[in-house]
């Protein structure tokens, strides 16, 4: 299945914990490609907090009205590089960059991969993660599609209900 207005990247088998990834895409899906990149840069020199929704037991509540939340440093790494794979990748099926917003993201686990040593080994973490963004249509990208002109609700209503005044209306009255 191909789709030309839907850009996707797909990272295969990332060390990273697959909770995390869980709660980084629930946070930055729906959001804009850019703010969302900017937003895990912070979170990479622990200036923004990643509010945890599904695995937040025993977890300190960060400040302000947040609740509980972290700062998933190496995981965020991983998605900022995501984020500019999926940008390229936008650019080469003829998108707007710009105006990307990301629409779905799915984090699953890994292949099990083992640390082997004398003593009985570890499995390493491993994580698969997909995302899908399309452009965000705007008012002002889609009137210069249709070549129509935009009217407020006033304007509209107005220009129905009452009638155009003339000479011969207001001799009748």
């Amino acid at each position: 299945m191909t789709d030309k207005t839907i850009a996707r990247v797909k990272g295969n088998d990332m060390p990273i914990s697959t909770k995390h990834a869980i709660e980084i895409c629930s946070f930055i899906k729906g959001k804009d490609v850019a703010k969302a990149k900017s937003i895990l840069t912070s979170v990479m020199d622990q200036k923004f907090v990643i509010p945890l929704k599904r695995f937040k037991h025993k977890r300190g509540h960060k400040k302000g009205k947040i609740g509980p939340g972290f700062y998933p440093v190496k995981a965020s790494k991983y998605f900022v590089g995501l984020l500019n794979t999926l940008e390229a990748n936008a650019k080469n099926i003829g998108l707007n960059a710009e105006g990307l917003v990301i629409d779905k993201v799915i984090a699953n686990k890994g292949p099990k991969a083992w640390h082997y040593s004398r003593h009985r080994g570890r499995v390493m973490k491993r994580s698969c993660v997909e995302i899908f963004a399309k452009e965000a249509f705007l008012k002002k990208n889609l009137q210069e599609k249709t070549g129509e002109k935009s009217f407020n609700k006033t304007e509209k209503a107005n220009k129905e209900n009452v009638p155009a005044k003339t000479e011969e209306n207001e001799i009748k009255k």
